[in-house]
């Protein structure tokens, strides 16, 4: 699972895709409607909220607003109810993390979006976090550069 800290407007079509399915999954386990991904550790930043499910909806609406953007449709029904205003804070050593991961992912699967965003430095958040100084998350992975 990966609940980008980054702006959906840097992601691929795969990217943007996943990354709704994979919210909609944190819906299901932030309403404890499945067994499965409920210790994820990129859930504790929205369980840590004082309405997580309104977080992820508003973490979503965010996605839905760039997929209508890029002419998809994306079911907006399936993230009805309260979204919440607050932002959660997320340290830009993550932003910067993920940044990188992404720019990885691009450049295999697709070199064009990596050419566009390669030099870009100081990546937009997602609306719903607000950046903070600190390092990476403890909780993330390492990946190996090959």
């Amino acid at each position: 699972m990966r609940l980008w800290t980054i702006h959906p407007r840097y992601l691929d079509s795969k990217g943007l895709v996943a990354t709704w399915r994979e919210g909609l999954l944190a819906q299901a386990v932030l309403r404890g409607n499945t067994r499965g991904y409920r210790n994820h550790p990129q859930l504790e930043r929205f369980r840590q909220q004082r309405a997580p499910v309104a977080s992820i909806r508003a973490y979503l609406a965010a996605v839905l607003a760039e997929a209508g953007a890029r002419g998809y449709e994306f079911d907006a029904s399936k993230i009805r109810g309260a979204r919440s205003t607050s932002r959660i804070a997320e340290t830009a050593g993550q932003l910067l993390h993920e940044f990188a991961h992404l720019k990885r992912k691009l450049r295999l699967r697709d070199p064009l979006r990596y050419r566009e965003l390669r030099s870009l430095r100081r990546p937009a958040a997602h609306p719903i976090f607000r950046i903070v100084p600190g390092p990476k998350r403890g909780w993330e992975k390492s990946v190996s550069r090959r």
